[in-house]
């Protein structure tokens, strides 16, 4: 068969159009992060899905590493033991700088404020709400408040609980008295479900407490995501800026009413903080989320795998907050997105992720397979071939037309 040169053209065309998927081959190598020391070996963390360059790439292309990305011509980060952070504005969203920040980590305790994203809404603060033998099931000397089986509590006290003294049994309590008719495991698929809703689709809870669990993991980027979320409530707002707090005495049980206060040091010994969540196990080592305000300008900053080797995690989130602040405000690596505005799949290689909604270059891929890049382009190529089989048929088709004296006639 004869090809036209029209179709030489849409061949080319197709071929040479975004659709086909552009290949990473020559992906620069990793900026190191900047660390006081390499990380300490520790226990060998739960497994984690393998890495799926969509989910890597929400918020914009440039946090696809796992390695340090900073705005052009800005100061170096300080050093921190941190494995993986982000800073971010929480009012514009933009992504002033992270190491890893799609790398996957364990959470420990900042879970807790996927638990408040999901159940805030969710629950009626002044409602008074018994506590049950199973909120008490634990892991033995974890954090707890300290909340008796059969005492009666406002749900706002219970919230003071989970986010100043980071209580595993209150993270309990809470999840079962928003998961509905399933009760905690109720709790749980909606702390899941929430997470995919915000486009942190790199977390999973197992726990609603963050105490370690299989298949529990999270990123920089996505704490970020859920850390917005969570300072868009003026509730949450309220909580963790609350220094102190009273939990009341239960006569029926002879418990004596006590105070708590907050551990996170960052609202005492950093000008302008607003609050936060601290985090720590074993296999997570030391994870942090810190905001502060100055100059009319909020940031978060997200830290996972923290050794505490010259600083403590929210001494470490001090000093990345304090370089955020000198960025110019226009700085930025990426955005986080907002929820619902991520795609289903990765964008054409040509397209900027800040081209999508709420910047995102796509969203999460769950359960790809591998050949589906190399199916997809040997579509396209059918399509080509076919559509100039198509082209050269129509063009041959007019000339025995022209010839016999007569024109097309077109059918509707």
């Amino acid at each position: 068969m004869r090809v036209s040169g029209l179709a030489v053209a849409v061949i080319a065309a197709l071929l040479t159009s975004p659709l086909v998927p552009a290949t990473d081959a020559g992906a620069a190598a990793p900026v190191p992060c900047p660390r006081p020391a390499p990380p300490a070996p520790g226990p060998t963390p739960s497994a984690t899905p393998p890495a799926d360059p969509v989910a890597r790439a929400v918020g914009g292309a440039r946090l696809a590493t796992a390695g340090l990305v900073v705005p052009p011509k800005v100061p170096t980060p300080p050093k921190v033991a941190a494995t993986s952070w982000v800073v971010a504005d929480l009012d514009t969203g933009e992504v002033l700088g992270g190491c890893g920040p799609h790398e996957y980590a364990t959470p420990a305790s900042v879970q807790k404020l996927l638990l408040a994203a999901t159940m805030l809404p969710r629950l009626d603060p002044t409602e008074v709400v018994t506590i049950t033998a199973g909120d008490l099931d634990i892991e033995p000397g974890s954090s707890a408040v300290g909340l008796v089986a059969g005492g009666r509590y406002r749900v706002e006290t219970l919230w003071l609980g989970l986010l100043l003294r980071s209580g595993n049994e209150v993270a309990n309590a809470l999840a079962r008295l928003g998961g509905g008719a399933d009760g905690m495991a109720g709790g749980l698929r909606a702390m899941n479900e929430q997470a995919q809703l915000l486009g942190a689709y790199q977390t999973h809870a197992a726990t609603p407490s963050g105490l370690d669990g299989p298949g529990q993991f999270t990123s920089a980027y996505d704490l970020a995501l859920i850390a917005r979320a969570c300072f868009d409530d003026e509730h949450f707002r309220r909580y963790v800026a609350t220094r102190e707090a009273d939990i009341p005495a239960q006569p029926k049980q002879r418990t004596k009413g006590f105070t708590i206060d907050n551990d996170n040091q960052l609202l005492y010994r950093y000008p302008g903080a607003l609050g936060g969540k601290t985090g720590y196990t074993d296999l997570a080592r030391h994870t942090y989320v810190g905001a502060a305000e100055r100059n009319g300008r909020r940031l978060v900053v997200t830290l996972l795998g923290a050794d505490v080797i010259d600083k403590r995690g929210w001494q470490q989130g001090a000093a990345l907050l304090d370089w955020g602040f000198a960025l110019p405000r226009d700085a930025s690596v990426g955005v986080l997105v907002r929820p619902g505005a991520t795609t289903a799949s990765a964008p054409p290689s040509t397209m900027p992720p800040q081209a999508l909604p709420g910047g995102a270059s796509g969203g999460e891929a769950t359960g790809r397979h591998p050949l589906a890049h190399p199916i997809r382009s040997a579509s396209y190529v059918l399509l080509a071939v076919g559509l100039a089989v198509g082209v050269g048929a129509l063009i041959g088709r007019r000339r025995r037309l022209r010839t016999a004296g007569r024109a097309p006639t077109s059918r509707g």
